[in-house]
């Protein structure tokens, strides 16, 4: 009898693969799933408000620099081609916004012309980025 409960206790091993497989299985889908925030690339001062609205769904950002430059994912474009990244990026997110992120120094036309090409784009749901008061 000995014998035989010895070996028994043995042979109670406990088969790891199929709960790596599920493992392995939940990464990959939490992988796939993920949404990735596109940076816009520098860091401007944005305007205060005592109005702002945390946005939760913001992927796509584009800044407007002191110099009145564009930038998004940490890349200088033109103003004619934001309209352009913007489809795309939205091709590939769709439930993202586009957060415009102004200085507080840029000029109002440069603003307008990234707003018009966001619109231009498509895309209606669009915020401008603030801070706190």
């Amino acid at each position: 009898m000995r014998k035989h409960a010895a070996k028994s206790q043995d042979d109670a091993t406990i088969d790891m693969t199929p709960m790596l497989d599920i493992v392995f299985i939940m990464l990959i889908f939490f992988i796939v799933t993920a949404a990735f925030v596109k940076e816009a690339g520098i860091d401007v001062t944005r305007p205060l408000s005592q109005t702002s609205v945390p946005q939760s769904k913001a992927n796509i950002m584009i800044a407007v620099s002191d110099q009145n430059e564009v930038w998004m994912q940490k890349k200088r474009v033109d103003v004619r081609a934001i309209r352009a990244n913007v489809e795309r990026l939205r091709a590939e997110n769709p439930e993202g916004t586009v957060v415009i992120q102004a200085d507080t120094a840029a000029k109002a036309g440069v603003m307008t012309d990234v707003v018009d090409a966001v619109r231009a784009a498509g895309v209606m749901d669009y915020v401008v980025s603030t801070r706190d008061q």
